[in-house]
């Protein structure tokens, strides 16, 4: 073509998805019935009844343009998380809210921060943009704050941080967070990631909306697309100053959250029982996973998330038997941990399959390996 895109955006490599369960039906000749996956971290509960009903009843008016500016959903969030209503933007799922901070705030000139083994998504917003990501090493898988806040330059314009984060699982204290955030300039964005926080127990849960007042240039993402089920209609927001959070509707398309993922999201926020039940039954299939990795010999990087990361050796081959079997679990190559593959929490019998599988490949791998010997 004549016509070319800008370098930066030639050299994105797309964000690749879990793969979908009709499509390794398809590859692998299997019936979807037969298919377990546990790789993009959904709730295997589904969606709340609540969520259900409303998203029937919304269906019928959809013939009309959603509502702009979500006001019922703009109430139900701010009543539920004590914000103001122009403290609040709503996205095409968190990523949109990832986007919208950088369309707003990045320019090609500007820098952001965010560590390695951190969402995938962070640089890419970033390269999008024509901004220069600056990658900061972990710290035993999870942010090195120190290192972050050393990392910071006159070009620094925005840090990502995600907590828990994905696909580590693992978690930053409250006092450590908030001392980092009393340390970064005020003319930088921090924008906190908080997609997992409904899988924390109550003395873990994140504070942060509570700093609001103090923090102008904080953003904290949070999605309906875990916990609540809500990933196929794609929902998620931001809670910011309000200064920040015009800029970011400036930037924001018109319509961008659909009336179906508005009603669903408004009745989803509603229904703490949902919430609850989501949370018992990923603590107990969290042990599950747990005890068939220690019984298998197997590390893994403990999660306070709803997946965790399990180390393998040869992840790829790992994975490429598992999807012979059936099961979709998620190889993390990408984030520089070739010998690890990050497993979502799933019902108690997905669970017991995918480690029944894994326990066969274990064993042919071992006894493979004996024979060389």
């Amino acid at each position: 073509m004549t016509i070319q895109a800008p370098a930066y955006i030639r050299e994105i490599a797309p964000y690749q998805g879990g793969k979908p369960i009709t499509e390794l039906a398809r590859e692998m000749g299997l019936q979807v019935e037969d298919i377990v996956k546990l790789a993009s971290n959904e709730n295997p509960l589904g969606i709340s009844p609540k969520a259900e009903y409303a998203i029937q009843d919304a269906i019928l008016d959809i013939a009309r343009y959603p509502d702009g500016n979500s006001f019922a959903l703009r109430e139900a969030v701010s009543k539920k998380f004590n914000v103001a209503h122009n403290q609040i933007v709503f996205g095409n799922g968190s990523n949109d809210i990832l986007e919208l901070a950088a369309r707003a705030y990045l320019t090609g000139d500007s820098e952001t921060i965010y560590s390695q083994h951190a969402f995938a998504v962070y640089p890419l917003v970033t390269q999008a943009m024509g901004a220069t990501g600056v990658v900061v090493p972990a710290k035993n898988y999870g942010h090195d704050l120190d290192a972050m806040l050393q990392a910071i330059s006159a070009s620094t314009r925005m840090i990502f941080i995600a907590n828990p984060n994905n696909p580590t699982g693992t978690l930053l204290g409250k006092d450590a967070l908030y001392a980092f955030l009393k340390q970064v300039p005020e003319n930088i964005l921090v924008v906190l990631d908080e997609a997992y926080d409904e899988y924390l127990p109550a003395e873990l849960k994140s504070e942060a909306i509570k700093w609001l007042p103090e923090f102008s240039n904080l953003v904290i993402s949070r999605t309906l697309s875990k916990a609540y089920g809500l990933a196929g209609l794609r929902i998620g927001f931001g809670l910011c100053h309000a200064d920040v959070a015009d800029m970011m509707n400036r930037v924001r398309q018109p319509f961008n959250v659909n009336s179906i993922a508005q009603a669903a999201a408004v009745a989803s926020l509603a229904d703490d029982d949902f919430v609850e039940r989501t949370y018992a039954l990923n603590q107990a299939g969290m042990a599950q996973l747990k005890q068939g990795f220690d019984k298998l010999g197997l590390e893994y990087i403990p999660s306070f998330a709803n997946f965790i990361s399990v180390k393998v050796g040869d992840a790829a081959a790992y994975n490429q038997k598992l999807l012979q079997k059936g099961i979709i679990v998620r190889p993390v190559a990408n984030y520089e941990m070739p010998e690890y593959l990050r497993v979502s929490v799933g019902l108690f019998s997905e669970n017991a399959k995918f480690l029944a599988a894994l326990e066969e490949i274990v064993k042919e791998a071992g006894n493979k390996a004996g024979k060389k010997a």
